[in-house]
Formats: structure tokens, C-alpha cells, sequence
């Protein structure tokens, strides 16, 4: 719900609030014992858990074979660049149409600093990342409802925030409403701190100046020659601001995962997934269908249509399997799995977002709006605009992030064909930036709800506090894994620590140390 109103980006600070969205625990490199001779296991999906899975138990010398429904590793850690086809479930097809070099990531696009599980993968297998901008004040934040619907910098709304509640706080202080509280000490080093905070002039007062200037912008920046003295523009009235409600994205950039710096991968978020799959090599079957898993007490039997082989069906058996494939297509496949987790498999549903990418002729946002990078918040459907953290001041094409959004508005970007999806994003958007229509020059749209090896973004739990521990247990001889089965939800991080987590348990279960 909180998604749906707010965008993503309000919706993981309101998880993290919740307790479901906090910093990784993750502490360095898993270690198993060596594992017994001839043990094999069945890994099921090639995303992050499968491949975090598939190359942990190797290396402890598992004999190991993962099925991957797709022709390519990464479920969703997943980047569309010019020349890709993608087909949507409903038989809609895309092409991508954008400039050579130029990329699109679906899913996952960011890397937040203290996921330290995919930052030390990233170490290990040699991913060169570079730092991505959440929060740019030269970007926007945009409601309909204020200022005739017109965007207003970063920048102004933050620094007019802070200077009016510093402002309030310190007639207050000086007031004497606060004397139960604060020591006359205390109460200096209060107003000095809001002077600082806020950005008051010598009488504690937030008004137009320099001081304010400083921090929101000038009418007219300091210069050089004879008219290069600065002048300062107007800050916002205290009640114009506070109905604006632009204030509600300022919290943003200070949720444990939308704090900087944050990462991304150099040449597009799949730069994670290749390098897995290389390291893995041919122990990845491609275009291998699940249709059926089977269990008894000596091992692990799965049928999967071999769609790189006309659709013909093969049986592969192992010791253990790793089920790393999302609840939305477990529950579709015939399986024997207990009660408890048939339970959770079928209950768990999966919820939605609408991803559009825009590609332009040039780099508006930068040659005339002076934004690189960062993100800009917005009340329309596309709930946020965000700008490119790379190739700054190329004169290629650009793409953006043209629409990121959650829950009904996403449904209903759902129920329209790709291209008015990209069409819509577009009249949106040039609501904030006039020169979109113009500068276009392509789009694709992932409405993922749609994508046909998820049928959704991530998992949402019928009620996780009752289910959770069905779904993570070890069901004789299967463990399942996957973002969906931890408290990072929508995050690679989740994947890991649900992969190493599940690969640690079966470890112990295939040496007999289960009760240690």
C-alpha cells in the first residue's frame, strides 16, 4: 500500500522502518567442510541464489547441476541492451531499439553499500562497479497538487525544510519552552547547532539572504565581473511548503538502502549474473523446463523438458536439491514437496511493478537542467524519473528511467500493450521535462507481472510470522532459497543470505551434522 502511493523508494524506507529492510549481516565467505565423496546436488534456477548456491557447493566438492529455464543466467538481475528481443507473457514483443553501448536494467539497478554478501561476489569474481546517484539536489521533486504542478529542485525544498524547523525549534528554545529540558548550556549549543543546521542568519531567523542562498540556490549565482555580486532568490513560506507535501521524499536518501554510496555494475546490473555464469561454465543447463520434482529418502528425481532439444523430456537425479525457483512458478509444477511448504508455496504471492526505459537523442537532463544523476520523486504514475550515473557529458543518446512504480499503478501499466506503456511514461514525464517528446527516440517497458519466468517482481507472504519457518526448512532433502525467503525482499542481497543460509543447513544434513 505504502508502494502504490509513495513509489519504491518510500515503500523500502517504510520497510526498513518495519524491520524488513536492514543492512546485510553477511560476514564474509561461507565455509564448508568437505563434502562427502560422491555427493551430488540438483541446483533448480540460475538467478543469484542458484549460482550462489551452485558455486559454494562445488568449491566444498559437490558434484553440481543447475537447471535454468532461460537460454541466459540471472532471473532477475537482468539488463536489456540494443538489439534484444524480449517477449512478455500475452505474446507481446519488444525489441530494443537503443543506441549501441546503451543499457536498460529491469530489475535490480542499484547495489547499496552495506549488502555485503553481492559487494564481496562482486570482489571475487572481478565485477568493476562504479558509484550510482540516489540523491542529486539539482534533480527534482514534483507534485500536481503544488505549484501549478510545476517540479522544484531538490535542493530548495531541502534546504526550506530544514531552515523553517530550525527556525520554529529556535524561537521556541528562546521562548523558554524547552527550559524543563535543556540546561542554558544545552540551549546554546542547540541554536548553534540549528544556525549550522538550518542555515539561520545572526538572529536565528530562516529568511531570504545568503545564508539561505547558500544552500537553496541563487536568482542570480556569484559571478566575475560587474554584475558577478550573487542574488539571493526567495525561500518558500512555511505554510506554502508544509501543503505542498514535498517534504515526504526528503527521507528518502536516509533509509539504510537508499543511503550513498550505492553501486552499479559497469555495462549493466547482468554484469553480476555473466560473471557467475562464466565462473560456473557448462555446469548451467539452459532451456531446461521443470515439470516435475520428486523426492524419497535416498535422493532427488526432476523431470524438465529440454527446449534446446525440441521439447524433449529428461529425468536427472542427485542426492540434494536447491530450489531456487520463484513460489509464482513452484506452485505450478508438480512436486511432492510436505503440507507445510506446499502451504507456502501456494499462498505466496507476488507482487508487481512497471519498469519503463527511454532513450533520447541527447542528454536534456544534463545540457539543460544541469542533473547528473540522482533521482527525481514525482506524485504522477511513473513515481520517479531516474538519470544516468554514467557516460556524463557523452554526446550519445541517452537512457533514462523513465517510470518505477508499484501495486494499482502498476496493474494498470500492466493492462496496456508495451508500447502505449512507453507512451504514457512519456506524457507523464514531460509534465517535468517539456523536451521528452521531442528528444525521443526509443523505449521498452517490463511490466513484470508479465515476465514469464517470475510472473511478479518479488514475494509477499500471506503471513510471514506463521509461514517463514515452513517455507526456509529443509523438506527432507530439498531446501528452497531465493529473495523471497529472507528479510531483504526485491534485494540480490536477499538471494545471497537465503542461498548460503539454505546451502549451510544442506551441508549438514548431507554429513549427518544436522543436529550440530
Amino acid at each position: 500500500m505504502v508502494g502504490a502511493v509513495g513509489g519504491a523508494a518510500v515503500m523500502y524506507q517504510a520497510m526498513g522502518m518495519m524491520g524488513l529492510a536492514q543492512a546485510s549481516p553477511y560476514s564474509g565467505p561461507i565455509k564448508l567442510d568437505d563434502a562427502p565423496a560422491g555427493t551430488k546436488v540438483l541446483v533448480l534456477g540460475a538467478g543469484i541464489a542458484g549460482m550462489v548456491a551452485a558455486m559454494e557447493l562445488r568449491d566444498a566438492g559437490y558434484e553440481v547441476e543447475v537447471l535454468e529455464y532461460r537460454g541466459v543466467a540471472g532471473g532477475r538481475c537482468w539488463t536489456l541492451r540494443a538489439g534484444d528481443t524480449y517477449e512478455e507473457l500475452g505474446g507481446a514483443v519488444q525489441k530494443v531499439d537503443f543506441a549501441e553501448g546503451n543499457y536498460f536494467n529491469p530489475g535490480p539497478w542499484r547495489v547499496p553499500y552495506n549488502h555485503y554478501g553481492i559487494l564481496d561476489y562482486c570482489r571475487r569474481l572481478d565485477v568493476e562497479l562504479e558509484a550510482l546517484i540516489q540523491i542529486n539536489n539539482m534533480a527534482y521533486v514534483h507534485s500536481t497538487k503544488a505549484f501549478d504542478g510545476k517540479p522544484v529542485r531538490y535542493r530548495e525544498i531541502n534546504s526550506d525544510f530544514r531552515g523553517h524547523i530550525s527556525d520554529l525549534l529556535s524561537k521556541v528554545t528562546n521562548q523558554g519552552a524547552l527550559d524543563d529540558v535543556l540546561s542554558e548550556e544545552d540551549k546554546a549549543n542547540l541554536l548553534a547547532g540549528l544556525r549550522t543546521f538550518g542555515a539561520l542568519n545572526s538572529d536565528n531567523q530562516y529568511v531570504s539572504g545568503n545564508a539561505a542562498s547558500g544552500r537553496r540556490g541563487y536568482e542570480r549565482p556569484p559571478g566575475g565581473g560587474v554584475d558577478g555580486a550573487p542574488i539571493a532568490n526567495e525561500v518558500l513560506d512555511v505554510s506554502t511548503l508544509l501543503s505542498s507535501g514535498l517534504w515526504s521524499r526528503l527521507a528518502t536518501s536516509e533509509s539504510l538502502n537508499s543511503s550513498m554510496p550505492i553501486f552499479q555494475p559497469k555495462g549493466g546490473m547482468d554484469m553480476i549474473a555473466r560473471a557467475m555464469a562464466a565462473n560456473l561454465g557448462d555446469l548451467v543447463k539452459y532451456e531446461k523446463r521443470v515439470t516435475q520434482i520428486r523426492q524419497d529418502e535416498t535422493g532427488v528425481t526432476v523431470v524438465y523438458e529440454d527446449m534446446a532439444n525440441d521439447g524433449a523430456e529428461v529425468t536427472t537425479a542427485a542426492d540434494y536439491a536447491v530450489c531456487t525457483i520463484p513460489f509464482s512458478i513452484l506452485s505450478q509444477i508438480d512436486h511432492d514437496f510436505s503440507g507445510p511448504l506446499s502451504s507456502v508455496i501456494s499462498t505466496m504471492s507476488y507482487n508487481t511493478s512497471i519498469k519503463v526505459g527511454l532513450e533520447f537523442n541527447r542528454r536534456f537532463w544534463e545540457e539543460d537542467e544541469h542533473i547528473y544523476g540522482g533521482t527525481t520523486y514525482t506524485d504522477l504514475p511513473i513515481s520517479q524519473i531516474s538519470y544516468p550515473s554514467n557516460d556524463y557529458l557523452s554526446k550519445k543518446p541517452g537512457v533514462l528511467l523513465g517510470a518505477y512504480s508499484w501495486g494499482a499503478t502498476a496493474y494498470q501499466f500492466s493492462s496496456m500493450p508495451p508500447e502505449e506503456r512507453v507512451s504514457r511514461a512519456l506524457e507523464y514525464g514531460s509534465q517535468i521535462h517539456p523536451q521528452m517528446t521531442e528528444e525521443f527516440k526509443a523505449g521498452v517497458a517490463v511490466a513484470w507481472h508479465r515476465v514469464p519466468w517470475t510472473l511478479g517482481c518479488y514475494g509477499a507472504w500471506q503471513d510471514k510470522d506463521a509461514q517463514y519457518a515452513d517455507g526456509v526448512a529443509m523438506d527432507r532433502r530439498i531446501v528452497c532459497a531465493g529473495e523471497h525467503l529472507s528479510y531483504l525482499p526485491a534485494w540480490m542481497e536477499g538471494a545471497v543470505l537465503s542461498s548460503l543460509d539454505a546451502i549451510g543447513r544442506l551441508h549438514q544434513a548431507a554429513t549427518g551434522n544436522a543436529g550440530n
